[in-house]
């Protein structure tokens, strides 16, 4: 690429995206090479939140050069957050284990990585394992439309076992290698841009959010925006937590202070004064409300002709990803009929979401609800919002798994979607004589022309194929002997109980009701 006149183009650092399967070993390899440990504490071994990190790697000059890697997670439920990760990322690795081979995962990810058009690596890791089989793992790759190096394809792929370090040095080098051969570059006097990682509510430095710059340099007393959220730059951290005065592209960076929580996977752009940010916020709110004002007649529409039960959800995380994760599983869950089948009677609809503990204030937001669930994922709940659930009976669910959460609002789902009242008739009959009435009990005699009569059955009352009243049969007897049940063909004498009068001529059906 030619330079400008003032020599502010230069190559900048490559950012990786580590993708695969789930327990494939991604947080392993970052862990080795970062030489800390993110795994332990993790709920259900799974990594809920993107995290950014650099290390330095010598180039084949043996100059120290720098690799950011984002660390996102392998579940299924956070396949956005992998989506938004390899947008902002230059290079992926794509880590398949030597023994399990290809997973659903793993396919997923390969296809967000070639949507979005990534170079990309294969790491082939665990082959320390006993059950390790490399062969077979490049051939279900094969299979999987997968082709590696020198087995049908062109995609570089290094064998490593995460755990104790075998190949990771020729994975950094030959990232360093792809990225040189991509060239990627930047503007260092431009102001800076580019993605938000993470956000989240600390309860004792704010709104915070995690930043991957991907063009220019922010620096201290600048302003950033994340569409109308807006940020000073007083205090900018490292991905170590280390207080610095500037940042270059593909550094991670910590900012605190946001007014409001910023999208995760929104770009950001900053300013050197704030005036500049808030006309960019409110240009930005223009174009919101002009887009909004169109759907809104086009949402009411729909909830008028939608005739369905919606069951409320106030949703409370620790992160924003894992919000946004939530959301998409609860989307999932779809209500059940007695046939098993999915329908539109029920749906979750979340009417409160945020970051950060359940407070007494969003117990007071969703009072008027109807039964609202309340859902806090990896977070806690204040003493006066828990003081006050008990006191209105509603109740707070706690969950640090997803799949566990997902199993509960099923079970809520079931208890809760609307009941269809059935009416099976199970047998007729045909009322030959009608005997004496007294109060609203009457002695009547006929013949079962379908199903059977039952002691105690209730019978609708049909007269020329109308339904006139209903009633109850008391006493029920079959050649004068007293009987529970009389089947078809069989002629009976009961006692029935009902305001209306029976007439010979007249067809008693026998029903019951269901719930499905």
């Amino acid at each position: 690429m030619q330079k400008n006149k003032e020599n502010k183009i230069t190559p900048r650092p490559p950012v990786v995206v580590v993708m695969g399967h789930i327990d494939h070993g991604k947080s392993t390899l970052l862990d080795y090479i970062r030489k800390t440990n993110v795994v332990d504490g993790e709920a259900g071994g799974i990594t809920q939140s993107i995290s950014a990190y650099e290390v330095l790697h010598k180039n084949e000059k043996g100059e120290d050069q720098k690799i950011t890697f984002l660390d996102t997670p392998g579940h299924e439920a956070f396949s956005k957050m992998r989506e938004r990760g390899a947008i902002v990322a230059d290079i992926a690795i794509l880590v398949v284990s030597a023994e399990d081979g290809v997973k659903p995962q793993t396919v997923e990810a390969w296809k967000t990585i070639v949507e979005a058009k990534l170079p990309v690596i294969v790491a082939i890791n665990k082959i320390d394992k006993p059950g390790a089989n490399i062969e077979k793992t490049k051939q279900t790759l094969a299979e999987n439309e997968i082709y590696l190096e020198n087995y049908g394809g062109k995609t570089p792929f290094v064998e490593i076992s995460a755990k104790i370090g075998t190949g990771v040095d020729s994975l950094l080098s030959l990232i360093l290698i792809l990225a040189e051969m991509e060239n990627f570059t930047e503007n260092t006097g431009e102001d800076a841009s580019g993605f938000v990682i993470e956000a989240e509510l600390d309860s004792k430095r704010g709104i915070q959010a995690t930043l991957i710059i991907k063009n220019g340099t922010i620096t201290k007393g600048m302003t950033v925006i994340v569409e109308d959220s807006i940020c000073s730059t007083r205090m900018i951290q490292n991905f170590k937590g280390v207080t610095v005065d500037s940042a270059s592209p593909s550094t991670p960076i910590r900012l605190c202070g946001f007014d409001k929580l910023p999208k995760v996977g929104a770009m950001f752009k900053t300013f050197k004064n704030k005036k500049g940010a808030q006309e960019y916020a409110e240009s930005w709110k223009i174009e919101q409300n002009q887009k909004g004002e169109k759907n809104k007649s086009d949402i009411k529409t729909s909830e008028k002709k939608a005739d369905k039960k919606i069951i409320p959800i106030l949703l409370k995380a620790d992160v924003s990803g894992s919000i946004e994760a939530i959301e998409k599983e609860i989307a999932k869950i779809k209500c059940k009929g007695v046939d098993g089948k999915a329908n539109d009677n029920a749906e979750f609809r979340i009417i409160s979401k945020g970051v950060g503990p359940i407070s007494e204030s969003d117990i007071k937001n969703i009072s008027n609800s109807e039964a609202a669930i309340i859902i806090g994922f990896n977070v806690k709940a204040d003493k006066s919002a828990i003081e006050m659930a008990e006191k209105r009976g509603i109740t707070i669910s706690f969950f640090d798994i997803i799949y566990k959460m997902t199993e509960f609002l099923e079970e809520q789902m079931e208890q809760r979607r609307p009941r269809v009242e059935t009416v099976e008739t199970t047998g007729k009959a045909k009322i030959i004589r009608a005997f004496s009435r007294t109060k609203e009990r009457q002695i009547i005699g006929g013949k079962v022309t379908e199903g059977r009569m039952l002691l105690n059955g209730t019978v609708k009352i049909m007269r020329r194929e109308f339904e006139i009243g209903r009633g109850k049969i008391v006493n029920l007897e079959q050649a004068k002997a007293k009987t529970s049940v009389v089947e078809e063909g069989l002629e009976f004498g009961m006692m029935i109980e009902s305001k209306i009068e029976v007439a010979s001529g007249d067809v008693i059906e026998l029903f019951s009701i269901a719930q499905k």
